[in-house]
């Protein structure tokens, strides 16, 4: 099983990832060594959408689709969730 999550940031920005294990990620960008820039300074993150998928592949797919999306469509997808 894999997941497609969107994090919101302390600055209101959104992260979009892939992981394998949800919490252990959530902690990983949470953490003041975490290898994610981009989370790393804009922390506390939090998990505000998540799916699921079977594959890897499938994960991949959703995250390329969603990050090329304006903020605007994402958040009108968390508002769905």
């Amino acid at each position: 099983m894999y997941y497609f999550y969107i994090l919101r940031c302390s600055d209101d920005s959104l992260y979009c990832g892939i992981a394998k294990d949800l919490q252990k990620r959530l902690k990983e960008h949470n953490s003041q060594t975490s290898k994610t820039k981009y989370t790393r300074v804009k922390q506390p993150v939090y998990i505000v959408h998540y799916e699921k998928f079977e594959s890897r592949g499938d994960a991949l797919k959703r995250e390329f689709e969603v990050k090329q999306w304006p903020k605007s469509k994402k958040e009108g997808l968390l508002k769905g969730s």
